[in-house]
């Protein structure tokens, strides 16, 4: 249970419970010991005391379980990283008895995805991802996994025939990494379609990706076919941004040592203190996420009759290209929208700045609502040439939409676009 190579423990009493009851009580006090406290201890140490010189070695050798130094391995990053276990694998680990899941904890959402793609390839290799992920993403496997000899390949993941075409031709590709919904285009990948294309060509390939958009509650892969799943626990897992945080789960052990070798060390650990704010937050994950699904399907029917909005993605809409695969594929469809203004840049930067209720910021997953323009803030890194080709327009604007009151958010929606 003190394993510090990441928290592969699923508690068997909780597969058996909903998922809004392992949300609460699923990987509480693992590996900490009884003080009858009801909320868990936060380890904000750097290091643990060793009771002999004999059990120092035994440790660092690997033979009895333990704690060392808080970079290595911490209790309370444990309850988190068990907790995940049971959310992103408890229902695949029910029908599944051998698999061991294993999640582990990082100190941002980067560090996650940048760790989950250094884990599958070496140099010489070829990573896959889809042609519209996260900016830092794309510009971490341009300009960093290039520099070390691993070639990226770009790829519209919303086609499957191009996907298929891309394994064919990649033999020395080792993995392929998407988001689900997208990021900002709110376009979805088919994970199960394209899991079955990638293992018919190459059954090493590791499908990897980033449920950032959706959280274990409404999405999880794992149960689709993927391999490892990501998250930046910085957006809905915590949900009030206050957090910077990554995690990793996946069902290979290979895997799992890889990335324990790279936060050992690189030292991407996280916090003790960071693990447990996002523990709490996890806590309210089900409830926050029904009423943010439910706000964000009415602000997109109010945009999509609106005369001064050009168009608007959101995969609960019928209009939207993919909406029956949400439907399949996703228990709701996200608290994420994006839309373009008939006015096209200026008229976004003109509500964007006189907006009210919506704050202006990146990130997302907050309780309360975020606005911003993906081109200048959060792919302002990527070329336009390539954002242009993943959907990523001048004029698109993202909104996160919070938990406040759905007739206040629409009102403030209504006013802003009014006075365009």
């Amino acid at each position: 249970m003190e394993d510090s190579k990441g928290s592969d423990y699923v508690e068997k009493f909780y597969l058996d419970c909903g998922f809004a009851t392992r949300a609460l009580h699923a990987g509480e006090h693992v590996g900490q010991p009884s003080t009858r406290s009801h909320s868990n201890a936060i380890y904000q140490t750097s290091t643990f005391v060793l009771q002999s010189a004999e059990e120092g070695a035994a440790l660092f050798a690997g033979e009895v379980p333990g704690y060392l130094y808080t970079r290595l391995g911490n209790p309370t990053v444990k309850v988190l990283e068990g907790k995940i276990n049971a959310l992103e694998g408890g229902t695949l680990k029910l029908k599944k008895p051998e698999l061991r899941i294993s999640t582990l904890a990082f100190s941002s959402g980067m560090a996650a995805i940048s760790s989950a793609l250094m884990s599958c390839c070496s140099a010489g290799d070829t990573v896959i991802i889809g042609d519209c992920v996260y900016g830092a993403t794309e510009h971490f496997c341009s300009n960093i996994l290039a520099k070390y000899g691993v070639r990226t390949v770009e790829v519209n993941v919303a086609d499957l025939r191009a996907v298929e075409a891309a394994i064919q031709a990649n033999p020395k590709a080792r993995c392929i990494l998407f988001e689900s919904p997208m990021n900002p285009t709110l376009l979805l990948a088919d994970i199960s379609a394209i899991v079955k294309i990638v293992k018919a060509v190459n059954p090493d390939i590791k499908v990897i990706v980033d449920n950032t958009f959706a959280t274990p509650y409404l999405q999880r892969p794992l149960e689709l076919g993927a391999d490892l799943v990501c998250h930046s626990t910085t957006k809905y897992i915590c949900g009030h941004g206050t957090v910077v945080g990554g995690l990793v789960t996946t069902i290979h052990d290979s895997v799992r040592d890889e990335l324990y070798k790279i936060i050992k060390d690189v030292g991407s650990s996280p916090s003790p203190f960071d693990a447990w704010l996002v523990n709490m937050g996890l806590k309210t994950l089900p409830v926050r996420m029904q009423k943010h699904c439910s706000n964000a399907m009415q602000i997109a029917k109010f945009l999509s009759t609106h005369k001064q909005i050009a168009s608007v993605a959101y995969p609960g809409l019928e209009s939207h290209p993919q909406h029956e695969l949400a439907r399949r594929q996703m228990k709701d469809f996200g608290g994420m929208l994006s839309f373009e203004l008939v006015g096209g840049v200026e008229a976004g930067r003109k509500l964007m700045n006189s907006i009210k209720l919506f704050t202006l910021a990146v990130s997302l997953g907050c309780v309360d609502s975020l606005i911003e323009h993906p081109a200048s803030m959060t792919h302002a890194c990527v070329p336009r040439d390539k954002r242009l080709k993943g959907g990523i327009t001048d004029g698109l604007v993202r909104v996160s939409v919070g938990i406040e009151d759905p007739e206040d958010l629409i009102g403030a929606l209504d006013k802003a676009l009014a006075a365009l």
